[in-house]
């Protein structure tokens, strides 16, 4: 098949204008954050909630691109997961998913409580462990006054007419309406108003959610601006005028943007139509070359340096005995295993099965091994022939740090010099790992129990043997969230997005834990305490 021609670079640089005509498409997402407010009820099993949580969101920002409005619902129980996000009535699509890609980078902040909400100047977005979709009061409804005061004396009048008239209007108008009132004598003046219910909400809750935002908001006068923020509605006044223009039907924007869905449709069918040929071919010719690298590296295997022999490292490991077992981390259990020439190891039990990805697995192995500091645990190589996966490891006689740091007597062996020195070795690992010109590397899972310690309580990085690596133009955009729990930093648990930032998030809560001696996320009579991160924002606050 002959590679077709590709879509020239100006019908590509076109497109994107299209996309992008700032004045006549956006106007102003106001993703601004105004408030955050978490529950005080802390998550039952962590795993299953974070991964209902993901899917929750996932599915809510799919709705969002389409309706600007999203709910949905995963799992069961105290691990449960109840979503909901809005815009405001009076933005574009294209500022709302502006406006709701911020609120969902936000919410995860709450972590580990159950639920939270979040109110920005153009959406909201909520998340329980319960269905809340039909609340429109709460405890904590409460409104925000401005602290400036307005001294025009007829502003307060129009203010109230203004909030009446979105009150009475809202409830017909599928939960949206938005004012302009002139102040009487001003000359120019107005007072600007908006309200807008959560679309889950029936009309008579709206009615009532205005209602009480509206008589907080009175309360508020003669401020120049309030914010009411209730269960099932916002509403704000302002003596500014904060609102966008509403694409309507008919309008000079309504056909600009008609235009562009046209014209952009147009040029996607296009280069839809010629990226299929071209990737055809493309995944044709990848498919032909990775079968024979795998025959390839299938002959080279056997005489490899750093392969292992199943039968070598079963025997060395007496089978896997129970009384080997040194620990277990995120990919696996670790053994400790002597070799027929007297050498000590670690080996490590993955728990998928790489057999049938042999070449690829050998792959990552040849790059990792080839990643050498004074900080890292040496990979020595791996079993990938044989009924399961090994990765064979330097033994280190002192284990991991989790051993030293959270037991009252081996905590005395580490005084601050000591434990300076490990921080220091942590973080030159670390470094190494992300700006190795060779193979940089995102490790994932920066935790105390992936910390080893050699005979001179030197740290030593462990566990990145099936880190990703990455190239220097890239950030990985991971399908499955991968890492510990109250290690990971909220913008990768929202968006699973990996970047060298989620490790230095993690290295912070290790150091709070090296520091403080206290472990993240302990359990007291199966009850979760307060992360560490947030015990210390307490006591810092």
């Amino acid at each position: 098949m002959k590679k077709p021609i590709l879509i020239p670079d100006i019908i590509i640089i076109i497109f994107l204008e299209i996309l992008l005509l700032p004045n006549e498409i956006h106007a102003d997402p106001r993703s601004q954050t105004f408030n955050l407010t978490c529950g005080t009820q802390l998550i039952y099993n962590r795993t299953i909630t974070l991964s209902n949580f993901v899917a929750t969101m996932e599915n809510i920002s799919a709705q969002i691109r389409t309706s600007r409005f999203g709910i949905a619902a995963t799992g069961s129980g105290h691990d449960a997961n109840y979503g909901l996000a809005q815009c405001y009535g009076d933005l574009s699509l294209v500022d709302c998913v502006l406006c709701h890609a911020e609120a969902r980078n936000i919410l995860p902040l709450c972590y580990p409580f159950t639920g939270g909400r979040v109110y920005l100047d153009g959406c909201f977005m909520r998340a329980q462990n319960y269905s809340f979709f039909q609340e429109y009061t709460g405890p904590n409804d409460h409104a925000v006054c401005g602290n400036r005061t307005q001294q025009d004396p007829g502003f307060r009048n129009s203010a109230r007419r203004g909030l009446l008239k979105a009150v009475a209007d809202a409830p017909n108008n599928n939960g949206f309406a938005r004012e302009q009132v002139g102040v009487s004598g001003s000359g120019n003046g107005s007072v600007y108003v908006l309200a807008d219910c959560w679309k889950s909400v029936s009309a008579s809750g709206c009615r009532a959610c205005l209602e009480n935002a509206s008589a907080s908001l009175l309360g508020c006068l003669p401020a120049s601006g309030g914010r009411a923020l209730n269960t099932g509605c916002f509403m704000r006044y302002s003596d500014a005028n904060f609102l966008n223009p509403v694409p309507g039907n008919g309008s000079s924007r309504g056909r600009i943007v008609v235009t562009v869905i046209i014209t952009v449709s147009a040029v996607a069918v296009l280069i839809i139509g010629t990226s299929i040929g071209y990737y055809m071919w493309k995944n044709r010719t990848i498919e032909k070359k990775r079968k024979g690298d795998a025959e390839k590296l299938a002959k080279i295997l056997n005489d490899s340096s750093l392969n292992f022999k199943y039968s070598t490292l079963e025997k060395a490991t007496s089978s896997f005995d129970k009384a080997n077992k040194l620990g277990q981390g995120g990919f696996g259990i670790v053994y400790k295993g002597v070799l027929p020439d007297g050498r000590e190891i670690a080996v490590k039990r993955l728990f998928f099965n790489n057999k049938h990805r042999a070449a690829d697995f050998y792959n990552e192995v040849n790059i990792i091994s080839s990643v050498e500091h004074k900080n890292l645990v040496k990979l020595l190589g791996c079993s990938c022939s044989g009924p399961e996966s090994l990765l064979v490891y330097e033994f280190l006689p002192n284990k991991s740090l989790d051993h030293f740091i959270f037991d009252s007597s081996k905590a005395k062996t580490l005084n601050w010099e000591k434990r300076f020195k490990i921080i220091i070795g942590i973080v030159e690992g670390l470094v190494y790992l992300h700006e190795n010109t060779k193979t940089r590397i995102i490790h994932r899972d920066i935790k105390a129990s992936n910390i080893l310690l050699d005979f001179r309580l030197r740290a030593k990085i462990a566990d990145f043997g099936l880190a990703r690596s990455f190239q220097e133009d890239k950030s990985h955009i991971s399908t499955a969230i991968a890492g510990t729990l109250g290690y990971m930093a909220p913008e990768y648990l929202a968006h699973g997005r990996l970047t060298e930032k989620a490790d230095v998030y993690s290295l912070g809560v290790l150091l709070l834990e090296i520091v403080t001696g206290s472990q993240n996320n302990r359990t007291k009579a199966s009850n979760y305490t307060d992360s560490i991160v947030i015990f210390t924002w307490k006591k810092f606050q």
